[in-house]
């Protein structure tokens, strides 16, 4: 459920604009409430394919809550962000590309803490038969991606690394179920996407990896975090409703919500089966399934810092010279850093371990 560090598009004269800093000015944060008042709070998540949740089942982080969870599960993460920005949840964990299509929308939204992973899960799959063997095979087929996701940014770089444009291709914008069924029924020519579908395919189907987020043919390895070749960051973001945070209760329960996250990130990274078996039996996958994702790579809390907003940024300017997203935009004025202090301490334990 994620995108990442993006290598830079290679597009000519690509301005970076302002990108902020980590010390990007949170909006006006409400005052404390008391243990009575945050008891009262429901915290609306919305989760992708029980990611959250499994995390926190997993490190037992669901035990002492103090105050209620109302879960919500989404497809993908714009239809999350939507949500978000409508009110209708508080807070949910996407990839590094729907914060950038929701902040284009001046969506009301605003990432509140990042956390880096794998990127060899993020994959552009061909059927086993398939006679494309390289990018540049791509051209005038047809690519399966859910609209706006990471797997969308994916599709954008590798095509640019190619010297092809989204109009060299035919993008069939699809969410994971539908575009699954088609790759397998061999209506796509090829697929963008994430664990635990990526996973779910090359065993289920026996799919082939094109490229993957390490920039290599064929897939590099697993368990591999972006490097200076990636096509991909490994970035997922938390991102809340403004609307929560404006909200004394809710801001409240979101500070406490984001550190548990972070403390789940770690735990997972020391008890890979634990998380794996929570994520089957929140979701149904199959146990090999889970397992074999969580062994690809698990996400790490991260400083939510001044390289990770330039990098979005980066990729925002990307994608509005690649005629993506309409208008230019600063991702720093999406970013609310109330909660920094909080995530950094875990995020500092967890890397000293």
């Amino acid at each position: 459920m994620r995108l990442r560090n993006l290598i830079p598009f290679a597009v000519a004269a690509l301005a970076l604009a302002a990108c902020g800093s980590s010390d990007t000015p949170s909006a006006a944060v409400p005052e404390s409430v008391s243990a009575a008042d945050l008891a009262k709070v429901t915290l609306k998540v919305g989760d992708q394919k029980g990611g959250q949740k499994s995390y926190l089942e997993a490190a037992g982080l669901l035990k002492d809550v103090p105050y209620k969870i109302e879960w919500s599960t989404f497809t993908s993460g714009p239809p999350l962000l939507e949500a978000a920005s409508a009110g209708a949840i508080d807070i949910g964990s996407v990839g590094n590309t729907p914060p950038l299509f929701a902040a284009a929308a001046n969506a009301k939204i605003a990432v509140v803490s990042a956390q880096k992973g794998d990127v060899s899960s993020d994959a552009l799959l061909v059927p086993a038969d398939s006679p494309l063997r390289t990018v540049e095979d791509l051209r005038g087929k047809t690519i399966g991606v859910a609209k706006g996701s990471s797997a969308h940014g994916l599709v954008l770089t590798v095509l640019n690394a190619a010297k092809l444009t989204p109009a060299d291709v035919t993008l069939s914008f699809l969410q994971p179920s539908d575009a699954f069924a088609a790759f397998t029924q061999k209506k796509l020519d090829a697929w963008s996407i994430w664990d635990p579908y990526t996973t779910q395919a090359l065993r289920d189907t026996k799919a082939r990896v094109l490229i993957d987020g390490t920039g290599t043919p064929g897939g590099g390895k697993p368990n591999t975090e972006a490097g200076p070749d990636s096509l991909a960051s490994g970035y997922g973001f938390l991102v809340a409703g403004k609307a929560a945070l404006a909200d004394a209760g809710k801001n409240a329960a979101l500070r406490d919500y984001v550190v548990r996250y972070a403390k789940a990130l770690n735990y997972a990274k020391t008890h890979v089966e634990e998380r794996a078996t929570a994520w089957a039996k929140e979701t149904g996958l199959k146990p090999e399934v889970a397992l074999e994702a969580a062994q690809r790579g698990l996400d790490r809390p991260i400083k939510l810092d001044d390289t990770v907003i330039a990098d979005e940024q980066k990729l925002a300017d990307a994608f509005v010279a690649a005629k993506v997203l309409p208008t230019k935009f600063t991702f720093a004025d999406f970013v609310d850093n109330r909660y920094a202090a909080d995530v950094a301490a875990v995020a500092d334990s967890g890397a000293q371990k």
